[in-house]
């Protein structure tokens, strides 16, 4: 595996300064469920990012050495992730453009979700997490974004197959997106 791994610890894993344009993913579970690809929507947003986030649920490294061509990847262990077990932290926390990004794959329940995930990252102005396969990209009552990308491969209960954009820069989440697949 060529991916870089990053600390499970709250510390501050990277930083990127300057403006960053990241793509988001959860739940791609391409590998171990059959032969499947990223939708080619995704490939040709990689192709501008300056970074990749995967909130979990990758199932195989070579995922992540495929998305690590595009540019630097972060991601965080899912609940489907038995190969990366050990491999992948829980959790992960970035500095990018200025702004504090964390990422979980399994947020708990919606109710009280705004909460539970600004006790679990009281820093972060922005949380990444996937498993529901449900988009959301909604700020909460106290400032902190809460975004899941959905998935690109798997709608399940979601009504379209999707991934997420970031912009960020000068210490502030500039646009966010949910693009459908």
């Amino acid at each position: 595996m060529t991916v870089r791994i990053v600390s499970s610890r709250p510390a501050i894993a990277t930083q990127l300064d300057g403006p960053v344009h990241a793509v988001v993913l959860a739940d791609t579970h391409i590998g171990l469920r059959g032969a499947r690809r990223l939708p080619d929507r995704v490939y040709e947003a990689l192709a501008s990012a300056d970074v990749v986030l995967h909130a979990g649920d990758v199932l195989v490294a070579a995922v992540l050495d495929e998305l690590a061509g595009f540019a630097p990847v972060h991601a965080v262990l899912g609940n489907n992730d038995r190969d990366l077990f050990g491999v992948l932290p829980e959790t992960v926390e970035v500095v990018l453009g200025g702004v504090r990004v964390a990422m979980i794959h399994d947020s708990g329940a919606r109710a009280g979700r705004e909460r539970r995930m600004r006790r679990r990252f009281p820093d972060a102005d922005v949380v990444i997490f996937g498993h529901s396969h449900l988009p959301i990209d909604a700020e909460g009552d106290d400032g902190q974004r809460l975004f899941n990308p959905g998935s690109p491969t798997e709608r399940r209960m979601a009504p379209t197959k999707t991934f997420g954009v970031l912009d960020l820069a000068d210490g502030r989440l500039v646009s966010s997106a949910i693009i459908d697949c």
